[in-house]
């Protein structure tokens, strides 16, 4: 005897890039995009914290752009580019933010820093393309460009959690490449 629902609804397939490679996959429609990369396209990079999208240890860019996998239904994302803190290195070299990350120490034990990056790696196109956060001086002028300040890192970043405390790292990580003192931290 077969599970009702399966036998009444033939499973959809959902087309993604990941890391820049065309991927296929059979889906549940239930299925969130994390579960999809984790379990059923062995893309390990973006980690299952607390499956509530409180924890960012999940975080991937979506068509450009920062995203929680574990609130995002796969189905809804066929056809989209995902990109995973894996992909983002190109021809064999680190994005400027891995290299920032590895070079102050921002990471322990790991479990969230794919989730960081990518998060990292959103944040700065969003500062680049003039969006305002919370803590952005509502006097600055629209044409004026966004000072990256630690209070708007924290507060960026604010999504992203680390059970380990390294925050004051990934900050001066992030504020290295928004400095521009690394060649190449042009964000995708």
């Amino acid at each position: 005897m077969g599970d009702g629902y399966r036998d009444a609804v033939q499973e959809p397939t959902v087309s993604l890039v990941v890391d820049g490679t065309p991927r296929t996959v059979t889906i549940d429609v239930r299925t969130t995009l994390l579960d999809a990369l984790r379990d059923r396209l062995s893309v390990i990079s973006p980690k299952k914290g607390c499956d509530h999208g409180q924890c960012g240890a999940c975080t991937v860019l979506l068509d450009g752009r920062r995203t929680l996998s574990c609130l995002t239904l796969a189905i809804a994302k066929d056809g989209s580019e995902v990109v995973t803190a894996t992909g983002l290195p190109v021809a064999d070299q680190l994005h400027p933010v891995q290299e920032a990350f590895l070079e102050h120490d921002a990471l322990q034990c790991g479990y969230c820093t794919p989730g960081q990056i990518c998060s990292a790696v959103g944040m700065l196109a969003e500062v680049e393309a003039g969006h305002a956060s919370h803590v952005t001086d509502p006097r600055l002028d629209p044409d004026e460009t966004i000072e990256l300040t630690d209070d708007e890192i924290r507060e960026r970043m604010s999504g992203n959690l680390c059970r380990c405390g390294a925050y004051p790292n990934i900050v001066a990580a992030i504020r290295e490449v928004a400095s521009g003192a690394r060649p190449g931290a042009d964000v995708r």
